[in-house]
């Protein structure tokens, strides 16, 4: 049977070469590390690293069955051609999500902040020590893309 007070939520931090992901288990408000990684693949054409991360994504989702997933909002880059390119992969996201109806919450970026260390400005390192925290996982050595998921999934379980 279902413990509907619990809920598995894959976080997304988009990117087009290197997209962090980030699981935890949500119950009763509490998060639980379960996996984090880093998809990267360095395809020659841009329709080819697309269908890269697509593959990528839906074996993550085949994997581990979220119920949810939280991606970081496009926020306005001074360089429109990355601005362009991680807004491709975030439509990888969504496809994906649409076609597992997978219900999706988007987060600014302050926004996860604001969740993970109470103050929308705060540094990298401050929202990496609140994610061990949180987590409970001080030993938790990954890239700064898999913190970021992690902390975009903890962000999408406490604004859901």
């Amino acid at each position: 049977m279902k413990d509907f007070n619990s809920q598995i939520i894959l976080g997304i931090d988009p990117g087009t070469h290197r997209m962090g992901w980030g699981i935890i288990q949500a119950e009763k408000r509490k998060a639980t590390y379960l996996d984090c990684g880093v998809i990267e693949e360095r395809k020659e054409t841009k329709a080819e690293q697309l269908l890269a991360l697509y593959k990528g994504l839906s074996a993550l989702i085949e994997k581990h069955r979220p119920e949810m997933i939280g991606i970081e909002k496009l926020f306005f880059m001074k360089n429109q051609t990355t601005a362009m390119a991680v807004a491709e992969a975030r439509g990888v996201v969504l496809l994906l999500a649409a076609e597992n109806n997978l219900p999706v919450v988007e987060v600014a970026p302050t926004e996860v902040k604001q969740c993970v260390t109470g103050y929308g400005q705060a540094d990298k390192k401050a929202v990496t020590k609140m994610v061990k925290l949180i987590l409970g996982t001080d030993k938790l050595k990954v890239l700064d893309d898999a913190t970021d998921a992690l902390a975009i999934a903890i962000s999408a379980m406490i604004l859901k």
